[in-house]
């Protein structure tokens, strides 16, 4: 098995992976209630033993010094700082003067190196996009140049999270829905427009832009809460719970689109694999427009159920209704999470290591840069037993992690013991989400 053409990567984006149903370890209606029953037996528990918030003991374990002072080194910083410039460099180069065919390596750098590999390096390191971004790097050089303090800007930002939101959806639209999205003039648009308007808007708002309002920036730091790394105030390294980095995301302005988005656009690549859509889509007389207004639907209705479940929650409970959505969608990271690990796990295994080979030779006239132009991928990772264990796993590790934290906040929102009522439809919601994502994975 060798991909040869930059479209057949990009048809296996809209796929789950390999394997379908039949290759579940256990049969599929007993993985849908097995799942559904952890999840109310998880939140029975957490009922008895915690309707009380727990007080902070501690945020974690002090990470080794050495250990602390490798993760702190500029040396290590800079250097994926280095490597991230060089591999930007060579993929706009690819996108410039490259061949227009299967050679040219930048969709696959952009949808599977980018967007799966910021999820798998904040998962394990933390919110590492931040450090690493060559775009805040060259805002920073832009206003050394210009004379500028790159931290104040031309205007006061107060938009929030929503134009993180907001392209993180066009990426979404961008990799699921746009014709001829892998060749040349479409990336290299798409490219270019997201390049100048976020140096522009660097220049305008200043750090904070990249703070709040960068898609990928935005996307890391809420996918490192999950990590078992995190720091203090004082800048101390910690192994924690994901429960703990969670907690520290801010319920701010826009927060519930983009997770709403992050889990929406997962959830309606796996709607794309079902025969009855994909053929409802196709038949259509502009299927551009019918996919668009689908995967619109799909993250709508994504914060649309976690709003109504958090305000029907706050109405049995007594508690004001505004903006208690927000106030839980910290707890659909963790389920997010778990859908992409799922959802793309095949994608990132055997596409990863084919995007190596690509980039070798970033033009197409026959070099071999890396030397790594005849790599074959290996695909121990991706049998279909294991593929299938490992779906089972995240979504179901995903959503539990997901309910814990929400029983936790509804503790912390909801007064006394009107708490435990104010939690039932969050509870239902989760179990809801996760039969739903196991039948899509699974069935598609």
């Amino acid at each position: 098995m060798h991909l040869t053409r930059v479209t057949e990567v990009l048809s296996l984006l809209p796929a789950h992976g390999v394997g379908s149903r039949k290759d579940l370890p256990l049969p599929f209606a007993f993985l849908v209630a097995g799942a559904a029953a952890a999840l109310v037996i998880s939140f029975i528990a957490l009922v008895i033993f915690s309707r009380a918030p727990r007080p902070r003991r501690r945020d974690g374990w002090s990470l080794p010094r050495p250990v602390a002072r490798l993760l702190s080194s500029r040396f290590l910083r800079g250097g994926a700082a280095i490597l991230t410039g060089l591999l930007a460099s060579c993929t706009l180069a690819a996108l410039a003067l490259g061949s227009d065919d299967a050679r040219n390596p930048a969709a696959y750098v952009i949808f599977v190196w980018m967007w799966l590999g910021i999820v798998a390096l904040s998962l394990i390191l933390g919110p590492v996009w931040p450090v690493i971004n060559p775009l805040r790097r060259t805002h920073a050089a832009l206003c050394r140049v210009a004379g500028l303090d790159p931290e104040v800007g031309l205007r006061r930002y107060r938009a929030g999270s929503w134009p993180a939101a907001a392209l993180l959806f066009a990426f979404a639209w961008l990799e699921l829905v746009a014709p001829d999205r892998a060749s040349r003039p479409v990336l290299g648009l798409a490219v270019g427009l997201f390049v100048v308007g976020s140096l522009v808007a660097g220049l305008v708002y200043g750090t904070n832009w990249f703070n709040q309002g960068d898609p990928f920036e935005t996307m890391s730091r809420l996918y490192g809460a999950l990590s078992p790394l995190g720091r203090r105030a004082d800048g101390t390294w910690l192994l924690r719970s994901p429960l703990r980095g969670l907690d520290a995301i801010a319920p701010t302005r826009g927060l519930l689109p983009v997770v709403s988005v992050l889990l929406g656009s997962t959830a309606y690549d796996a709607v794309t694999g079902v025969p009855a859509w994909f053929s409802f889509a196709q038949s259509s007389s502009s299927p551009v427009v019918v996919q668009s207004v689908g995967l619109l639907v799909v993250c709508v209705a994504i914060g649309g159920l976690v709003t109504l479940a958090a305000r029907l929650g706050a109405l049995w409970a007594g508690a004001a209704t505004t903006d208690v959505g927000t106030q839980f969608a910290a707890s659909l990271v963790p389920v997010a999470a778990g859908y992409v690990v799922a959802h793309y796990w095949s994608l990132a295994v055997y596409a990863g290591q084919y995007t190596l080979a690509l980039l070798s030779d970033p033009l197409g006239d026959g070099s071999d840069w890396l030397g790594t132009a005849d790599l074959v991928p290996n695909t121990a990772l991706i049998a279909p037993t294991t593929v299938a264990s490992i779906q089972a796993v995240a979504v179901v590790t995903g959503h539990l992690i997901g309910i814990v934290h929400a029983h936790s906040r509804a503790l912390t929102v909801f007064p006394g013991r009107s708490a435990l009522r104010g939690q039932l439809p969050m509870m239902v919601l989760m179990v809801g989400y996760t039969c739903g994502g196991l039948v899509l994975l699974f069935s598609a």
